[in-house]
């Protein structure tokens, strides 16, 4: 990691005062590095770790960037893990520049290094995410997000960026067609995972987290708790949950009442098993490799993923 960030700040660098200054930012606040994470514990389980798996994880961490900053754009923040984001700083014209300069980046490092494969893992990765949140913002409008659409959702906006890392990992360290579908596999359940964790996150306090309590609800985002919780529910006791989603979703009182909603119906617990099932997945698909440190590491990884407290 110590040798991925020196590369990771190479690729960042501009010649652009204003752009290097901006890069300067991001790069002091990184956040967990959770994703290069993936590809490097993959590369070293799946036959080593080259210098391929360099590129694959600047290529990855570029790209997640540039979403997060154009994401920042789209949902209107003004704070990305606790901090102003770019576009608060520069406004939105800079930070869609900037986004528009790390996508550029991120395909340029791959050209230069012919990691045509790579590449291509990726950009299909972007390509869901940007499907995921389109499919999210056309079945809000309705609030008629059930489960299956709900994983299909996450799969797309959160876990194929997790999967392209084990796949890119995989792909690096010179794994066969086979082994690199696994590991994607492995990654797009850690990924799932992940996301119902974050999803918990709504409902318990916001100390470490930054994530106001129940500020999901507010946004009228429909995940896994609720929608179990709605299908529990009786037809009178759904609309009125509903219509508070949509009416009254900026009055704390109101918002504490869905919450206790989705506790008494088994929103949470479900979700957990939810969660938990899909970790003991990864860990079922780890057992067709020979035993490990970065195997461990990879296990360990997972349950962070699950178990954080942030």
């Amino acid at each position: 990691m110590a040798l991925f960030e020196k590369k990771f700040h190479q690729a960042m660098r501009s010649r652009t005062p204003l752009l290097d200054k901006i890069m300067h930012y991001i790069v002091k606040r990184k956040g967990k590095q959770m994703r290069p994470m993936f590809v490097f514990l993959t590369a070293g389980m799946c036959g080593g770790i080259r210098e391929s798996s360099y590129t694959g994880a600047s290529l990855i961490e570029l790209l997640h960037t540039a979403t997060l900053v154009h994401d920042d754009v789209v949902d209107d923040s003004n704070l990305r893990r606790g901090f102003f984001s770019i576009n608060a700083l520069w406004k939105n014209k800079i930070a869609v520049l900037v986004g528009d300069y790390l996508l550029s980046r991120g395909l340029l490092i791959s050209v230069a290094n012919k990691e045509y494969t790579l590449l291509e893992i990726v950009s299909n990765a972007v390509r869901e995410m940007s499907e995921g949140e389109l499919l999210q913002i056309e079945k809000a409008r309705r609030l008629d997000i059930d489960e299956e659409i709900y994983f299909d959702i996450i799969r797309q906006k959160t876990a194929s960026l997790i999967a392209s890392c084990c796949a890119v990992g995989a792909s690096s360290a010179g794994a066969g067609e086979q082994e690199v579908e696994t590991m994607r596999l492995f990654g797009e359940k850690a990924g799932i995972a992940f996301q119902i964790k974050d999803d918990l996150f709504d409902f318990e306090k916001s100390e470490r987290t930054g994530k106001p309590r129940g500020i999901d609800i507010k946004e009228s985002k429909m995940t896994l708790p609720l929608i179990h919780a709605l299908s529990k529910a009786g037809s009178g006791e759904k609309r009125k949950v509903i219509n508070i989603i949509k009416k009254k979703k900026d009055d704390e009182k109101s918002v504490s009442e869905v919450l206790t909603f989705i506790r008494g119906h088994g929103g949470i617990d479900y979700a957990r098993s939810r969660m938990a099932a899909f970790r003991d997945e990864t860990f079922a698909l780890l057992r067709t490799w020979p035993d490990s440190p970065y195997k461990r590491s990879l296990e360990e990884l997972v349950k962070f993923t699950t178990e954080r407290q942030y």
